[in-house]
């Protein structure tokens, strides 16, 4: 079983940027895809990024990409999130969790499982 806790929120200015790390528990967190999920007031958790085990494959919302950049360091037991350019649209509860079933790219949050209490990320304009 893996357990994860994202860290590295904040409040940052529109244009900025922010680093966001899943540390991830327990023995298989290398074989793991993991994923990348974010919820802003009023609306429902959508999906962000997502990465293969070894990092080989990387998929990424239309929203956000060419902005952010996910990323891993197995021998961290760490998923990171690189968040540039940030937009006050970006603003949302930013959750990592492990992908259970599901085919590639993942998308889908019934597709994982052990989420993480999420880190809280605000963008001013």
């Amino acid at each position: 079983q893996v357990r994860v806790r994202e860290s590295g929120g904040g409040l940052v200015q529109a244009g900025e940027s922010l680093r966001l790390s899943c540390k991830g528990s327990g023995r298989t967190f290398s074989r793991e895809n993991m994923g990348w999920f974010r919820q802003a007031p009023g609306k429902e958790r959508e999906f962000v990024a997502s990465i293969s085990y070894a990092g080989a494959y990387k998929h990424y919302a239309d929203s956000i990409k060419d902005r952010f950049t996910v990323s891993r360091v197995n021998a961290e037991s760490t998923v990171y999130l690189q968040m540039d350019n940030l937009k006050p649209e970006d603003t949302a509860v930013y959750y990592c969790a492990v992908q259970r079933s599901g085919s590639y790219p993942y998308t889908r949050q019934e597709d994982y499982d052990f989420w993480g209490q999420g880190t809280q990320v605000t963008v001013s304009s």
